[in-house]
Parts: C-alpha cells; structure tokens; sequence
C-alpha cells in the first residue's frame, strides 16, 4: 500500500508552539524537575541583573493559586519597540526564542542562562503570564495567555519612580499532567545556594499557600566564605581562618573560598560557573584540584616533609578533610548542554590555576602554622593509603577491586548490557534467598549484605578496603578504587537497589549504605544511579474462597485507609510484614521487584551543601551536633507518613 507523502504532511508550529508540543527540549522533564526549573529561569534572569550589578533585592513569591511571582529591583526590561520584531521589547522577550541580552550586544557581560530561552519557554508552558515593568517614570504591564499576547501593553503613571521587573506565571496542567505542586525546600536551597554565591544580594521567599505565611530572607555579604563556613560549622575545623582568594584575569572572575576540617576523611568541591552549579566538573575544577596539588607538594619538599625519591602527595591526599567552593563568572561559557553540568571552556583551567596559586602561595607563606597543619593532614592521609594497600592485599591474595572474581555471595544476572541490569543490595541471607527465587535472572542480580556495615564517615581507608562487606559491594557493582575517577564504562549495573526492612534497623542499614555511595563514589548518587525500594508493610487479606482480594499497604495510613473503607462485616486479616524474609519469594516479586509494579526512589542530592552537612552530623564522630539534630527534628517527624 502507498502511503501519500505530500507538502499536508509537513507541519510547520509557530511562535512557542514547538515549546509546548516539546517541553522537554527546553525544561528536562515535565515532572518535578522541569516544574520548578521554570522558577529557575525566571530568577536567574533577575540574577543576571545582579551580575550586572544593577539589583539588589530579589523577591519570590508561591501564590495561593499555584502561579509564583518573582520581583526584582534592576533596570526593568527595556518595552521600547524592538527594531527587529516591530513588537515591544518586552513582549519579544516573553514570545520570541533566543531573544534576550545574553548574546553579545552588550546586555549582560556575565549570565547564567546561557540559551536566552528561558523567559519565552516560561510563557509558553504556562496557563498565563503577567508582565510588570517600572522604568521611566511609568508601570508597563502585558498579559499573555498560554504564551500568546493577550491584549497589548498597558501603560501608567508610576508616583513611587520605582524601578525593576515581576514575572507572574502559572504553570500549565495541559503540559504539566502529573501536578503543578511546588516543593518549598527545594526552591529555598537554591535561593540560599543563590544568596551566597551573590554577595550582597538579598533574596526573599515566601510561601502564601499556607497560614501562617512563610517567609525567608537570605542574604550573605561574605559570599562563598560564608557558604564554607555554613558547610563546615559541624566539623571540626584544621585552621580557624577560611582562606579566600579572588581575581579577575581576562574578563573572567575567580573566587574560591577552603578550609580544611581535622575531623573528616573526603573533601567537599562544589564548583560553580555563572552561578550554575557544575556537578560534572569541568576545567575550572581541573585548574583548582591542579594547583592544589602542586603547590603543597612544592611547600613539602620545600619544607622536607617529602624527602628526594619519595613519591609525591596525590590529589586526595592534599584534598582530605578540605571543604571548597570556587565560583568563575565567564563571559562566553560553554557548557555541555541545556543542563550546563559541565564547563568546557579550555582557557579557564589556567586561568584558575594562575590565580589561585598566586594567592594560596601568599597566604601559606604568611601562615606557616596552617601550612604545617595541612601538610601534616596530607601526610597521614598518604599513610592511611599505604595501609589500605597492605589490608587489601591480605584479604585477598589477588586484590578483588581488579576485577578478577566476583563475591561468592552474589547472585548475578544473564545480561551484560549494563543499561538494563539491575543489583539489588538485600539485608540479610533469608531475604537475600527470597529475593534469588523471585528476581527476573535475565536482567536482577542480588548480593545479600549480613548484619550493618561499616560506617564510611569514621573510618579511613584501611578499615574500608579490610571490610568484608563492602569489598563486595566494590567488587560486584564495579566500582574501583575510591581515589579513581569515576568511570562510568566500569558500571556493571546502571540501578543499584538498596532492599532493607521497614523498620529502624532496616532504616539504620540503609543509611549507612547511602553514607557509603555518597562518600565513596558520590557521582554514581548524582548520575541518578542509587535507589531504595519500597517493600510493604502489611498484606490485607479481604473477604475469602474464590472472591479472595489481595492488598499491600506501605504505610499505617494506607492500612487504616483500606480498612475503613469496607463494608461493614466484611471479613478481612492482616499480617505485618517484620523482615524480607518473612516474604515468600513471589509476594517480593509482586510488591517490591517487578518493574510493572513496584515503587522505586531515585536518590537526588538538591543541596550539596546540606547534604554534606547532614551525613556529617549524623553519622560522624561528634556526639554533640547529632543530639541537637535529633531534638530539633525528632519531634518533627510523623513516622506513620515515612515512606521510605
């Protein structure tokens, strides 16, 4: 049969119609992500009026009808007639893709939305938009109706002679179908992550959904001195001084903030670019961890800590206990991608190798006692090193982490396509032989953990290497050693699955597996690779013989939910589930392994800073901020709601 193939065929979208047929393109997702990415955008061009350094207060409202407004103090956008589009300014801006200031012409200098889209995407994916601009003496006001102009610019006198930009938008649920509910924490880390990498600028965020109203300011004149000093007031510090450096070389500006803490075995580098967080790294963290390393080695074979043919420090040995961030603003950055997770601009390695080795060497110079403190630091981090080498090799003769055998514990899968294997780390053998029975071999490997493993944060590589457990875990999901780089190709899952029971204990386990992955490999958590399945906690029998309905309940509310709602003297019974292994291995199939029927939880880290501290407080050495932590929060938490 001959299917016709004519000009009919051909479709051609016009203005923001492309935006809304594939919001994906521009926002990521049309889930969580893209919802709150739009608030994103929005800010991020008032932010760029900061850069610019023509704003000062930035303010971000949640309404009580799910739209959000975002209010600046800069210049306002310009509503003069655009000479291109005949149109104003101000409705190019909001309906035109890549329009904007961010492409030469002397707009911004510096910008963090690199595309220009963002403000045109907003508009289209939204139910409606309102524009308000005050410049010149007037309020200039434009409405806009799933991304078409609804009726034309309104103008009025301004008495109060203000000045700046609000963007009022509320998220479409035609493109948004799974729910337009803005979560407040995660708004509020990226504002506060905001409000420190932009000195002096004060952001205001209030929740208007709720009684009474939530609101919260931040503002930091310290910048990113206080953005470490926030990350590290749990830890034990090195040195009392946070060592602060900035400069600009070539139009780009450079500022990094360190300090070492005495208490902690990892480092924490968060890397920023034009205030976009790089979680992927990039040159400008090529160029720290470069000058890093050479610099201390230069002071310790100055200082005849390293004696003449005796290896170097490597870069984990410098970078132990160290809590760092360092922040470029480039004029033209280019990153991989609209989500910007990776700088590739190639001068900029130098440039902040340069600048922060003239500036560290300075100051080390000046302060030779911190110098001796860090140096001492790298040193005992190289002994450990040495130590874990000798404990791995008399565990095993040939050392496991060279991929040479895999855990005798493991139950591995048929597949070798990494994409679409799975392991399922299982507390305990009886659970773990459940789990072996009802799997999918084709495509589910299991590895059953015994009793709780170590706990990563207090410990230093080599009770790590000589832990049982853990070297399993390293060996089959082909992690390598914890000073490699992360390398993807190695993976011989792409889900890594932590199953424990629902209970404290199980609760207890899994975090100190999560402790594990974030501190050992904590790209395989921000890749998106870790989850938590979802067992339940009671099976409902209802009613009995051929008309015999089963159901699982993961919460008490769910049970209670179910329960109230049969019919009166309808029989039903109920087991709690105390452990995996109490589950036959069909019914873990049913409700917790089956890709057609189970509830998974990918583990995302929204606040490096937080989450750095939180793993800190509650799994270290320090007995006094844990206590605070759990009086604080305790009282807080409803354990009937926990779900995980």
């Amino acid at each position: 049969m001959t299917e016709s193939y004519t000009s009919e065929q051909i479709q051609v979208l016009e203005g923001l119609e492309h935006v809304r047929k594939r919001p994906g393109m521009y926002i990521g997702s049309t889930g969580p992500k893209g919802l709150h990415h739009l608030v994103y955008e929005i800010v991020d061009n008032s932010v760029d009026e900061a850069l610019a350094g023509h704003c000062k207060n930035i303010q971000i409202s949640l309404n009580a009808d799910g739209s959000v407004t975002v209010t600046d103090d800069g210049r306002g956008i310009p509503i003069d007639k655009h000479p291109r589009t005949g149109k104003s300014t101000l409705e190019t801006v909001l309906t035109v893709l890549g329009a904007g200031g961010k492409f030469g012409g002397g707009g911004y200098k510096v910008s963090g939305g690199l595309h220009g889209v963002g403000a045109a995407v907003v508009n289209g994916l939204s139910e409606y938009v309102v524009a308000t601009v005050w410049r010149e003496g007037k309020v200039h006001v434009q409405k806009f109706d799933r991304g078409i102009p609804d009726g034309g610019l309104v103008v009025t006198t301004d008495n109060q002679k203000r000045r700046g930009t609000s963007i009022t938008f509320k998220p479409d649920t035609q493109i948004f179908t799974s729910g337009v509910e803005f979560e407040y924490e995660t708004l509020l880390n990226r504002f506060r992550e905001l409000a420190f990498l932009n000195a002096g600028v004060e952001f205001t965020f209030t929740d208007l959904r709720v009684e009474p109203h939530r609101v919260e300011t931040y503002k930091y004149d310290g910048g990113i001195r206080e953005y470490v000093a926030y990350m590290t007031r749990d830890k034990t510090p090195l040195h009392t001084d946070i060592i602060y450096m900035t400069q600009e070389k070539d139009n780009v500006v450079v500022e990094c903030a360190l300090q070492w803490s005495s208490d902690v075995y990892n480092d924490n580098v968060l890397g920023f670019a034009n205030n976009i967080r790089t979680i992927d790294g990039g040159t400008h963290l090529e160029g720290l961890k470069a000058v890093l390393t050479r610099t201390f080695n230069n002071f310790a074979r100055k200082a005849n800590k390293i004696k003449e043919g005796e290896k170097n420090f490597s870069g984990e040995h410098v970078r132990e206990g160290l809590t760092v961030v360092i922040s470029v603003k480039v004029p033209d950055p280019e990153f991989e991608g609209q989500t910007k997770t990776k700088l590739g601009n190639p001068e900029v390695r130098g440039i902040v190798d340069s600048c922060v080795s003239e500036k560290l060497v300075e100051y080390l110079e000046f302060h030779p006692d911190v110098l001796g403190a860090i140096l001492e630091k790298a040193m005992q981090s190289m002994m450990a090193e040495d130590a874990a080498r000798r404990a791995r090799e008399l565990v095993r003769r040939k050392s496991a982490l060279e991929f040479s055998t895999l855990p005798g514990k493991l139950a591995d899968c048929q597949s070798r396509d990494p994409e679409e294997s799975e392991i399922f780390l299982v507390e305990g053998d009886s659970a773990g032989g459940s789990a072996k029975q009802g799997r999918d071999r084709r495509f589910q490997a299991i590895l059953p953990l015994r009793g709780k493993i170590l706990n990563i944060e207090r410990a230093d590589d080599r009770r790590i290497y000589g832990n049982t457990e853990i070297q399993a875990m390293i060996t089959a999901i082909g992690l390598g050693l914890k000073t490699e780089e992360f390398d993807a190709s190695k993976l011989r899952y792409n889900k890594t699955i932590l199953m424990t029971d629902a209970d404290v204990d199980g609760s207890h386990i899994r975090t100190l597996l999560l402790t594990f992955f974030y501190r050992y490999k904590r790209d395989l958590v921000d890749r998106g690779h870790i989850y938590i399945a979802q067992p339940p906690l009671y099976k409902i029998t209802i009613g009995g013989g051929r008309n015999v309905e089963v159901r699982y309940c993961f919460t008490d509310n769910q049970k209670d939910t179910i329960i109230n709602g049969l019919r009166e003297n309808q029989k039903y019974e109920f087991q709690r589930f105390k452990g995996l292994g109490e589950m036959q291995a069909d019914q873990l199939w049913e409700t917790t392994m089956n890709p057609a029927t189970r509830t998974l939880r990918q583990i995302t880290i929204e606040d490096a800073a937080e989450a750095d501290r939180v793993f800190n407080v509650l799994m270290g050495d320090r007995v006094e901020p844990r206590r605070q932590f759990i009086e604080t929060y305790g009282p807080r938490l409803n354990m009937a709601d926990l779900d995980i």
